[in-house]
């Protein structure tokens, strides 16, 4: 597909996202770019790398809106093939598309088997990792009034399918330190998660210290 064709994908899905909050369409842009780093030196179809990428939260703001009754993962396979039907992609590729899309939730479970598939999935956890994530997760605390930390009240030992962390460092715990650099699909991807890894454990190393006055 050609440069135009992305364009006016992007366009187009504008008004499927919130327009701010951890996942306004400036995620999708920096998991595209994740994405395509990734990409380098594989065979992968970039067709269908960069068309599953700018679409795999397209429904992501619904899930929202709807308290989670719905995964964002699957709901975006199937309005992603209501709008590559009606459009000039290729349809033998559409199924691809789809499949990464379905499979790039990590807490759904599902395991991306294609190799576009996989780059999605280490592309949009890596976001979920490092200094950007860090402001990700306060600016959505603060959007829905959460405690920012509270010691009597232990982090949960399963985050899946309950929605929004108790308190905001309780969701590093819950969510984001699960997020272990082996775990990821590709080598490059788990060098990159390495040091976002650690940036995070030394944040919260560093914000424990701080609230308890020792630093």
């Amino acid at each position: 597909m050609n440069k135009q064709f992305f364009e006016k994908l992007k366009e187009k899905i504008q008004p499927y996202f919130e327009k701010g909050g951890s996942h306004a369409f400036d995620h999708t842009e920096r998991v595209y770019n994740l994405s395509l780093h990734l990409a380098k030196g594989k065979k992968v179809d970039l067709d269908v790398l960069k068309t599953a990428v700018l679409l795999h939260d397209i429904a992501r703001k619904k899930q929202d809106e709807c308290n989670g009754k719905i995964c964002h993962a699957e709901e975006g396979a199937r309005i992603a093939k209501e709008i590559l039907d009606k459009s000039n992609f290729q349809k033998n590729k559409i199924n691809e598309v789809l499949h990464a899309i379905e499979s790039h939730r990590q807490s759904r479970g599902a395991d991306p088997e294609t190799e576009e598939a996989k780059i999605l999935s280490d592309a949009d956890k890596l976001d979920a990792l490092g200094a950007i994530t860090i402001g990700r997760i306060f600016s959505t605390g603060g959007k829905i009034d959460r405690p920012l930390y509270d010691p009597r009240i232990p982090p949960e030992k399963d985050y899946k399918n309950k929605g929004y962390s108790n308190t905001t460092i309780n969701g590093f715990y819950q969510k984001l330190l699960k997020l272990k650099p082996e775990n990821f699909h590709t080598k490059e991807a788990k060098r990159l998660a390495e040091g976002r890894y650690r940036f995070v454990e030394e944040f919260l190393d560093r914000f424990l210290k701080e609230w308890e006055g020792k630093a």
